[in-house]
């Protein structure tokens, strides 16, 4: 029962660092792993899978590694165990700073001045941002606050209540590897599959999870269900679909359609386009977003926590089956400087 009120307590102070301090200029500590995973690539680097699968078990391993051997020198003191869960929970959430840059690109764009819109939009995604007008660049951010609401937040409190203090870094380790090797670049398309396939398993349950609270928690919960029914089985990402819809519908816009990325261009499917339900996001609709990721955030702290002591206080082991109960089963701030993705 312990161990569940630490994590709720320690979580919960870390979404609430997030909140009022979001990230340090310098000195992140996923910017110190994504100097270490590039180290481990110049060592391990060869165009084949085996290769890659290597690179992702050591990096993966050792944030994981490192959480539990902290986690143990805690054990026997719970102020301590809740403050390196807070201190963990802070370093790998990305709350704030996915506000922080969506905002800045509304604003420019609610000032009419597309071109430094262009020039702040590859702080949040990895869209070439030339070949996007205004509603291109409102609907480009909408669609990176949802995905991230799943990588940089709500995926890393579910893991956090299955596995604690390893579970939180293990994954930030996963979703921050899979932006660095996990795309299809000529140079990544065998080394960053198994970094890839990685991110896809361990974000499954937090991108179900961030759909079912985007429903319940938007304007437009029929209309939120209804998108993700249709449409996030059409999105090529298993994850992002979920989440995207579930937000176009609760928001009432359309997301997808045409996009550009490393002068390639992907016609992706409309997300709550049927029937002329959803309208074109534009600048207005980054700050509802926004406003979502922050209550669909909060409401997985409480779903997260509440199933950590429910399964501890019943015996359960860490939590595992509760949340695949929760999530239906058993994205960037793009450099990594950041503490997620986008898409």
């Amino acid at each position: 029962m312990r161990a569940g009120r630490d994590f709720a307590y320690g979580a919960a102070a870390g979404l609430l660092g997030d909140l009022l301090l979001g990230d340090p200029r310098r000195g992140h500590p996923v910017a110190a792993f994504g100097r270490a995973a590039g180290a481990v690539e110049r060592v391990l680097w060869a165009d084949h899978r085996g290769r890659g699968a290597l690179h992702t078990a050591v990096c993966v391993g050792g944030a994981a590694a490192l959480g539990a051997a902290a986690a143990h020198a805690v054990r026997r003191s719970p102020a301590a165990s809740v403050a390196l869960t807070g201190a963990a929970t802070w370093a790998v959430v990305g709350g704030t700073s996915l506000a922080r840059e969506a905002r800045a690109v509304g604003r420019a764009l609610d000032a009419g001045d597309v071109e430094a819109a262009r020039a702040r939009l590859p702080h949040l995604c990895g869209r070439d941002p030339q070949a996007l007008d205004a509603d291109g660049i409102a609907r480009a951010v909408v669609e990176s606050v949802a995905e991230n609401t799943s990588d940089a937040v709500v995926g890393a409190l579910v893991w956090g209540a299955v596995a604690g203090v390893p579970g939180l870094l293990g994954f930030r380790a996963v979703n921050t590897l899979d932006a660095m090797v996990g795309h299809r670049s000529p140079r990544y398309r065998r080394y960053g599959w198994a970094s890839a396939r990685l991110d896809d398993l361990a974000g499954w349950p937090g991108a179900r999870l961030t759909a079912v609270l985007a429903t319940v928690a938007g304007g437009d919960p029929r209309g939120a269900a209804r998108a993700w029914r249709a449409d996030a089985a059409r999105h090529p990402s298993p994850n992002a679909g979920p989440v995207e819809a579930s937000f176009a519908g609760a928001l009432g816009v359309r997301l997808g359609g045409t996009l550009s990325y490393g002068g390639r261009t992907e016609h992706r499917p409309v997300l709550n386009g049927a029937a002329g339900r959803g309208v074109r996001a534009g600048s207005g609709d980054i700050d509802r977003a926004v406003r979502l990721s922050r209550r669909v955030s909060w409401l997985a702290l409480g779903v997260c926590a509440g199933v950590r002591l429910l399964a501890r206080g019943t015996g359960g082991a860490g939590g595992v089956g509760a949340v695949g109960a929760v999530t239906g089963g058993g994205s960037r701030i793009k450099r990594v400087s950041g503490k997620g993705r986008t898409s």
